[in-house]
């Protein structure tokens, strides 16, 4: 039989209520004759609730600890969840993320998926049951458990999905798929039918809080196609599936922003090899993010060196960035977290010459200075001062016409 793997975030679960839907919702995957594993987050507001009791009991709560308390939100769901289920008719097993079979290193809030052993999963499905896991946890090889950081339901979903060989992973929201931008910015953004691993990986790591990135990287690595829909409709959602011609054709599909951006400059350092690895392998060595980063040219044997932090983690990389400023003898360290960051991704890209132009022409157009720019080979990013956010994202997602037709890429 099928195998169906349907991931339910906090919103869908959010009180008893929601919880009977998704049963529903269940129950009719069930009866069109697939066999279900439904993996469930912590109902809304409940590992907020569990995080804010950690920290009011310790000031630097045990990672063991810690991850032994927030996992047990997942677990108030897939018991509710199956008993509504089993109070419908329908045989149906909780299992937290151990239970589950899923390994992962020792790492405590941000731990990595090693293997999942799925014999017990199997043996529930082979009796008919529907199976209801734990997301966002599992345990090491010590039995500790662990979890997976924010969002990680989706990996464990998804994960869970490629283990089994499952037709498909259905990943339910409050969202109708993955747009052209953010509704709530551009009225006039588009719900996307497909769009490819690739695109869908840049547009998680730029802001895109749909989908998180380790889910998108475990579909791309198995071929697990992922359907991103509405819990509240019946309609079809987006599905990420690997690239096709006509995926490429078409120029950029969406525009995203990220206002969770802040930088720090570095001044005048000493433009000399090997300053670059002293600035950044502390930093690195700390658990800390660097995106952007912009060398200025050197000017009598110094340069200023800027990059880009989570902006919540601002407040840790500044004074590691003072000590190496003092080691390294740099003039000053300067801050800034009134920026944010806008970018536009779109397979079509990486044979089309001029995206770069049409996106700087447009942000001149309306007065935005760009700060800052980083590319790949499916992306533009520009950091810009963060009031022109919405503007921004705006404007570009006409430019490029993505409220009607995009734009398409040229026959060569």
């Amino acid at each position: 039989m099928p195998i169906v793997v349907q991931k339910f975030g906090g919103t869908s679960v959010g009180d008893i209520d929601r919880i009977r839907h998704v049963a529903k919702r269940v129950i009719a995957t069930k009866r069109a004759g697939h066999d279900v594993v439904v993996v469930v987050s912590a109902m809304a507001g409940v590992t907020d609730h569990l995080v804010g009791l950690a920290n009011e009991m310790s000031d630097a709560p045990h990672a063991r600890e810690y991850d032994v308390l927030v996992s047990t939100g997942e677990q108030q769901t897939v018991a509710l969840l199956s008993m509504a289920l089993q109070d419908a008719g329908f045989p149906a097993r909780s299992f937290t993320g151990a239970q589950a079979g899923m390994r992962t290193d020792q790492a405590h809030s941000r731990a990595r998926i090693r293997r999942i052993d799925t014999e017990k999963i199997r043996l529930a499905l082979a009796d008919d049951q529907v199976v209801v896991v734990a997301g966002f946890q599992g345990s090491d090889d010590d039995g500790n458990i662990t979890t997976l950081g924010r969002g990680g339901s989706d990996t464990s979903a998804v994960a869970i999905a490629a283990a089994l060989d499952a037709d498909v992973c259905e990943i339910y929201t409050d969202v109708e798929g993955v747009f052209t931008s953010d509704p709530n910015v551009v009225p006039k953004a588009r719900k996307l039918d497909r769009i490819s691993y690739d695109e869908m990986l840049e547009m998680a790591s730029l802001g895109t809080k749909v989908l998180q990135i380790r889910s998108v990287k475990f579909g791309k690595r198995y071929g697990v196609p992922i359907h991103v829909r509405s819990t509240f409709s019946e309609k079809e959602g987006t599905w990420v599936v690997p690239e096709t011609e006509m995926m490429e054709s078409l120029v950029v599909s969406s525009v995203t922003y990220n206002r969770n951006e802040a930088k720090v400059t570095i001044h005048l350092l000493p433009d000399t090899p090997g300053v670059a690895a002293q600035v950044f392998a502390p930093i690195s060595e700390a658990g800390l993010l660097v995106d952007v980063i912009v060398q200025n040219v050197s000017r009598e044997g110094h340069s200023d060196l800027t990059f880009t932090v989570p902006r919540e983690q601002l407040a840790q990389v500044l004074p590691i960035a003072q000590k190496i400023a003092e080691e390294l003898g740099a003039e000053s360290v300067s801050s800034d977290d009134g920026i944010a960051k806008v970018s536009v991704v779109g397979l079509g890209m990486k044979d089309h010459a001029g995206v770069a132009g049409r996106m700087f022409r447009t942000l001149s157009n309306e007065g935005i200075n760009i700060e800052m720019i980083n590319t790949s080979e499916i992306k533009i990013s520009v950091v810009i001062r963060e009031k022109y956010t919405e503007l921004a994202c705006r404007s570009l997602h006409e430019a490029f016409g993505l409220g009607d037709a995009p734009m398409v890429a040229e026959e060569h």
